[in-house]
This record gives structure tokens, C-alpha cells and sequence, in this order.
């Protein structure tokens, strides 16, 4: 998985540094999603077209903590969707790319989210019609553990089982926090896996930053012969890869200051010229 984690690391860089030239972004939250997205993009478990995003026969995947967009921008930026130069007009005025993603205007997005708690209910909605159509894409949606407070979540899940969803596998970002603090402070959501299975969903847990068993969980997953929704379980530390931005709260939706960008520049292997400082 060196190669995994080598691209991991360069998703990280672009994260950052689109975030540095438009002045703002949800950094936090990409840093705890970057190796599941590696493994999916990288290790050839989400089939994608490098040449047709729309391919008929694709799966989708809808980021539905779409404050997470950093990621998914610089994912689809190193598969030739975006161009980099593009990644630096973020938040700026006639960018396509905004603070969360919209369906149309960027190849590779699938849903338009950010209004938090929709995500899943697009996915279903999406894995019924491939099944209607008879088309074997498979639809991936990654849910953040605090939105999962949202009920639309749950009337998604219990229609997912009803209708055998077997097409349909969630990724949670089990980060344990959300915008104003830990997430069992604000509203209690232990027992995470044991609410899953419950609702008759096939559910597996891995470390969120562990690529080998993210792929492994994956394969496992598409071998198995349930007539379930999938979900695994991806525990996972928000602000991963810089150190003061790790399981500390106020990171949701903030920018370092000078002296926390000397950090930044050291931990995520940066230059100065890069930031064009």
C-alpha cells in the first residue's frame, strides 16, 4: 500500500493548498476522508471512466458531508477531471467549485450536497433505478457520524433494507466530532454498529487510516452474496496528517495563522513556493 499512502499524502497537499488560495475551507473534515477516497479512486474498487465521466456503466459515489468537498475536489483533480489550476479558483467569484459540490458543473459529482442528511436518501433513490435499468453500477455514499443526527438518515436506511439495496454501500467518517464539539455531547449515537445491523444492514468496521484493511474491507464487501446494503465503518481522526488540527473541535471550519502554517508547511511536506510565500 505504499503507493496508496504516497497519494494519500499528495491529496492532502491539494487539499491544503486549495484551501490556502481561496482564503477558506472545511480542512478538518477532507483530512479524515483521504485514505478511504485513495483506496476507492486508486485501488480499483469504484469504476470510473479517466475518459467519460458520465460512462453509463460507472458507479457514483455522492459525497454527502459535502463540507468535505476539499477531498473530493483534489481526488478528481489527480484522475484528470479537473485541472489543478482550477483547484485554486476555489470560493472565488465564477469558480465552479464552491464550499460544497454541485451536480452539473463539475464532472465527477453525482449529487449536490451539503444540506446535510440528503446524501443517503440520493443514494437509494440512485441503486433503485440502476436496478430498474439493469445497470450493475454500484452507488457509494459517504456519510459524516454527526449528520447521521439528521433523521432523513434513518428513513434512508430503513428503505435501503426494505428494498434490498444490495448496490448500495456507505462509508461513515466516524470522526466522533461535528462543528461545536464531540459528538456524544451534543447528541448520543453510540452503538454505531449495533444501529446498522438493527436497521438489516451488512456492516463491517475498519481503522479509516489503515488503506490495507480500507481495501480490504472493499473486497470483502463486494464478494459477499447478501441482498443488503453495505456499510463499513471507517474510524477515522478529524484533521488527520496535521497534528494541532487533530481531534480538536474549532478545526471544523477555520485557516491557521501565520505561525500554524509553519507547521502545516513541515508536517504535510510543503514548500514555501508552492504556497507562493
Amino acid at each position: 500500500m505504499e503507493q496508496i499512502n504516497e497519494i494519500a499524502k499528495q491529496i492532502r497537499k491539494y487539499i491544503f493548498k486549495t484551501a490556502y488560495f481561496g482564503g477558506t475551507g472545511h480542512l478538518a473534515s477532507a483530512f479524515s476522508i483521504v485514505e478511504v477516497l485513495s483506496v476507492l479512486y486508486f485501488k480499483d474498487i469504484l469504476k470510473y471512466s479517466v475518459d467519460d465521466p458520465n460512462w453509463e456503466k460507472r458507479d457514483k459515489l455522492i459525497m454527502s458531508k459535502g463540507h468535505a468537498s476539499l477531498a473530493m475536489y483534489s481526488v478528481l483533480t489527480m484522475i484528470g477531471y479537473l485541472k489543478e489550476e482550477e483547484l485554486y479558483t476555489f470560493c472565488k467569484p465564477g469558480s465552479c467549485l464552491g464550499g460544497e459540490p454541485k451536480l452539473g458543473d463539475i464532472p465527477g459529482i453525482e449529487a449536490t450536497t451539503g444540506s446535510l442528511g440528503h446524501g443517503l436518501s440520493f443514494g437509494v433513490g440512485i441503486a433503485i433505478s440502476n436496478k430498474l435499468n439493469n445497470l450493475d453500477g454500484k452507488v457509494y455514499v459517504i456519510l459524516g457520524d454527526g449528520e447521521c443526527q439528521e433523521g432523513s438518515v434513518w428513513e434512508a436506511v430503513m428503505s435501503a433494507a426494505h428494498y434490498k439495496l444490495d448496490n448500495l454501500i456507505v462509508i461513515l467518517d466516524s470522526n466522533k466530532l461535528q462543528a461545536m464539539g464531540n459528538l456524544n455531547d451534543i447528541l448520543q449515537l453510540e452503538a454505531m454498529r449495533d444501529k446498522w445491523s438493527a436497521f438489516g444492514w451488512d456492516v463491517e468496521e475498519v481503522d479509516g487510516h489503515n488503506s490495507q484493511e480500507i481495501y480490504d474491507a472493499f473486497q470483502k464487501n463486494l464478494q459477499k452474496k447478501v441482498k443488503k446494503p453495505r456499510i463499513i465503518i471507517a474510524n477515522t481522526i478529524k484533521g488527520k496528517g496535521v497534528s494541532f488540527m487533530e481531534n480538536v473541535p474549532i478545526w471544523h471550519y477555520r485557516m491557521p495563522n501565520s505561525d500554524e502554517l509553519k507547521i502545516v508547511i513541515k508536517e504535510l511536506d510543503l514548500s514555501e513556493k508552492e504556497l507562493g510565500l
